[in-house]
């Protein structure tokens, strides 16, 4: 692997080069969605939550956000602000957390599961994440990439392949990151959304799309 990944309790160092980031990649780095809905919002950095949202309704607002017609990358933006907003709010990240495993109980067709699978498992590494940035008790024990595997299995998605990737930047996945970030970037299009999410994201690793995929071992 050519980039070098460092996990630290709160945050990830990326070094290539002597270039760095630092955060939870889960919640430091907004994504690009082109305008689908998602929570409300209060400004254009990671962190500007919108103080008049009434947090009593994450629950609700989040499951209403994520129905079987929408894309992952719009999921996966709508459970970044959810796990921001549940730092804040232990309870309501409690109530979100609960109905999410509800739903996956629940579900039906394979499909449905998938998602289901996907959304509880991306919310619960989120949420930790998010909570440690906030230096917050650490809010569950949930395994969320183990349920974000699952859905996967079987299914060729690389907007959830991108997913599993950003959440394997831990020494001890370098395989499993490795795989997740080679099946998202070659189901990728050149232009399109995830390509540019991918670039945005892993920009330690090229400058575009065609370099990412030539970084990958």
């Amino acid at each position: 692997m050519k980039s070098r990944v460092v996990y630290l309790g709160i945050g990830v160092l990326i070094g290539l080069g002597g270039l760095g980031f630092a955060g939870p990649p889960l919640v430091c780095f907004p994504f690009e969605t082109n305008g689908q809905p998602s929570l409300p919002w209060g400004g254009s950095a990671w962190h500007d939550s919108s103080p008049s949202y009434d947090t009593a309704k994450l629950a609700t607002d989040t499951l209403n956000l994520l129905g079987s017609d929408v894309s992952v990358l719009a999921r996966m933006e709508t459970l970044r602000r959810a796990g921001i907003y549940a730092a804040q709010d232990p309870k309501a990240g409690g109530e979100l957390l609960g109905a999410l495993k509800t739903r996956v109980k629940k579900s039906g067709d394979p499909r449905t599961v998938s998602y289901a699978l996907f959304d509880l498992g991306y919310f619960a590494d989120t949420y930790r994440q998010a909570s440690r940035a906030k230096r917050t008790p650490e809010p569950h024990q949930i395994d969320g990439y183990s349920l974000v595997a699952k859905a996967l299995e079987g299914k060729a998605d690389p907007e959830m392949h991108f997913a599993a990737a950003l959440m394997t930047l831990e020494p001890k996945y370098k395989r499993e990151h490795e795989r997740h970030l080679e099946e998202a970037a070659s189901g990728a299009k050149e232009g399109s959304l995830l390509a540019r999410n991918l670039v945005s994201h892993f920009q330690w690793r090229g400058k575009d799309l065609q370099t990412l995929r030539a970084s990958i071992k």
